[in-house]
């Protein structure tokens, strides 16, 4: 089961999901009406998304 998953590249499409998931929860439309303030307001939503994911990230170091 696991060998068409790498085979099919299922992985990377299931974090893509994720990933996309994620933007949806922040609003699923832009607010602003120019394009210049649309392109503004992904690149802070990319920002926010990006935190949130260093945050859950573990920190490991190694012992010994």
């Amino acid at each position: 089961r696991s060998i068409w998953k790498r085979w099919i590249g299922y992985h990377r499409r299931s974090l893509v999901e994720t990933k996309m998931n994620c933007i949806k929860r922040l609003g699923e439309r832009l607010m602003s009406r120019t394009f210049e303030r649309q392109v503004n307001e992904l690149h802070i939503r990319a920002a926010i998304l990006n935190r949130f994911t260093e945050l859950g990230r573990p920190q490991t170091a190694a012992v010994a």
